[in-house]
């Protein structure tokens, strides 16, 4: 989906009518679909981002107002709205720190600990009144009536027109992608119909910290409900792309047996190759063939990878 661009004049007048006295926006490293501005009001920081779509903006409160808790720091969603040209626009606390990809490498491994402790607390969440599985609005319900559902719906063509791909990736890019589908339909007999709290799209640019505590979890849009290894198989996936994620790798092997790798290789295999695949497909919608390509990659080092029972 192509980046949204408003205008920060045009964003200053929508939040005006509400929070008089706004003066300056300083913009923020931005997402692949969205802007994001930072700005004072009344004391307080806050951050407003620009998005064709309100349905992640959604989620993302009601992220806050059913997960937010002392060990899982999600900043308050303040206000949804619509520019007039257009775009939908969030307004919501910031955070302070930084996000994992910004932080030093040095000083990455102080932090893997309270990374892992934020992700049991997501894993530990109360999913009270809410219903289904795999990604949910922002009532609460998830799209499919089984985690087997929402693993295997990625060969399902209804859901996933891999005719795009096929220009981008050839015949023989098709051919790895039909035998990683295969692998994925097969790998998921191993996988439990847990039903916890998953964010989706957890670590590097979406999890903020001052270098000693998880001060923020934001962008909620990818989030679901099911297995929570899920989320550690993303931070396995992308190992090879952040280092970031590669510390946080190191740590879950170096804590052998705790869960997070020994007795789950065919978990984390079907995950990561299911992640890689939305990542091929999602890029073969954008026309961005290079990173297509690296993805297409990383599922075939996965496959090849001899994850120990």
């Amino acid at each position: 989906m192509k980046k949204t661009k408003a205008l920060p004049a045009s964003i200053l007048a929508a939040l005006t009518r509400t929070m008089a006295g706004v003066a300056e926006l300083v913009p923020l490293v931005e997402g692949e679909e969205s802007q994001a501005f930072a700005f004072e009001w009344r004391g307080d920081g806050y951050v407003v981002r620009i998005n064709r779509e309100a349905r992640g903006f959604e989620k993302d409160a009601f992220a806050a107002r059913r997960f937010a808790a002392p060990g899982l720091p999600v900043p308050e969603v303040t206000a949804i709205g619509r520019l007039d040209e257009g775009p939908f626009y969030c307004v919501s606390r910031r955070a302070p720190g930084v996000t994992l990809q910004d932080l030093a490498p040095a000083r990455l491994p102080a932090i893997v600990g309270p990374v892992a402790g934020v992700m049991d607390a997501i894993a530990a969440s109360s999913l009270a009144s809410t219903k289904g599985y795999g990604r949910f609005d922002a009532d609460g319900i998830g799209e499919h009536a089984s985690w087997h559902g929402f693993v295997t719906c990625i060969a399902d063509e209804a859901r996933f027109d891999w005719r795009p791909v096929a220009g981008l990736a050839g015949r023989a890019g098709m051919r790895r992608i039909d035998r990683h589908l295969k692998e994925v339909l097969a790998l998921a007999a191993h996988c439990p119909e847990t039903r916890q709290l998953v964010h989706g799209d957890f670590g590097a640019n979406n999890v903020l910290t001052d270098g000693q505590a998880i001060t923020g979890v934001i962008d909620w849009s990818e989030a679901l409900f099911g297995d929570a290894l899920y989320d550690v198989a993303n931070i396995f996936f992308w190992r090879t792309w952040l280092d970031c994620m590669d510390q946080q790798a190191r740590f879950f092997e170096a804590a052998g047996g705790s869960g997070e790798t020994a007795g789950h290789g065919e978990r984390l295999r079907c995950y990561q190759l299911r992640i890689g695949l939305q990542q091929v497909h999602e890029c073969a919608v954008i026309g961005d063939a290079q990173d297509l390509a690296w993805a297409l990659n990383r599922c075939d080092e996965i496959a090849t990878i001899d994850w120990a029972p």
